[in-house]
């Protein structure tokens, strides 16, 4: 399978040319993307919006979990911030919301936290099984007082890709899904920096590209338009994935 990191990069170029005639006509683009409202609708309609992803025992955790991705964000910012522990990273959390918060690491580990062991699903073909620990998102934004205009929640990171902080979002529903968490532990470990420290969106019901690492600022908005190129997502913007990646 082809990683989506080539795909930018030019290792697939021919592949690419080939792609990009046929997303280019508008019949072939209704074609290739109008599944995605049907995927999303088909599996809120024959689940009950809170049906939770299979969760393991211990044993089954896989050996190694690889990082994927941005390894370190690698900018004077972020070095700076795991330097120190993390002790002077703040996450606000705004947008349409009656109370913005800025929350440090501290306050979040002292929040309720849910401990889950589930698998991590990637677009590019692998799959591994581990645990991660944190507050769900919904508590969190409960404590914000997220207004009923909002109908999405987008996430920016530290890491960039091409110069452009990455950036995703969920809906509402995802969002307050039981087993959406933030999590700042994995493996019975406080999260590294290769897999998203100090804080990383886990949205068990979504493929990896969703779960957002090194997030950096939350908001709550009512449209998706003014985020990115409008999709919604890093990858769902420059490489045309879809914004609803359920599994």
């Amino acid at each position: 399978m082809i990683a989506r990191r080539s795909l930018l990069t030019g290792g697939a170029g021919l592949l690419l040319a080939g792609c990009d005639r046929v997303v280019q006509n508008p019949t072939a683009r209704r074609i290739l993307f109008a599944g995605e409202d049907m995927q999303r609708g088909l599996q809120r309609a024959l689940s009950d919006r809170a049906a939770l992803a299979p969760e393991f025992r211990p044993d089954q955790m896989s050996p190694i979990f690889r990082a994927n991705g941005t390894h370190n964000p690698g900018t004077p910012e972020y070095a700076a911030l795991a330097e120190n522990n993390f002790a002077d990273w703040r996450l606000p959390v705004g947008g349409l919301v009656d109370t913005p918060r800025r929350f440090t690491l501290a306050q979040l580990r002292t929040m309720p936290a849910r401990t889950q062991i589930t698998r991590h699903d990637c677009v590019e073909g692998w799959s591994a099984i581990g645990q991660w620990t944190g507050p769900l998102l919904g508590t969190v934004l409960k404590s914000a007082g997220v207004r009923r205009s909002a109908r999405y929640i987008v996430f920016h990171c530290a890491d960039l890709f091409g110069g452009i902080p990455y950036y995703e979002s969920i809906d509402m529903v995802d969002a307050f899904h039981p087993q959406t968490i933030l999590a700042w532990g994995m493996n019975g470990h406080m999260l590294d920096v290769a897999h998203g420290a100090p804080l990383r969106l886990r949205v068990e019901r979504q493929l990896g590209y969703k779960h957002a690492k090194y997030l950096m600022r939350i908001d709550a908005v009512a449209s998706l338009d003014g985020i990115g190129l409008g999709k919604g997502g890093y990858w769902e913007d420059h490489v045309d994935y879809d914004w609803y990646a359920g599994i």
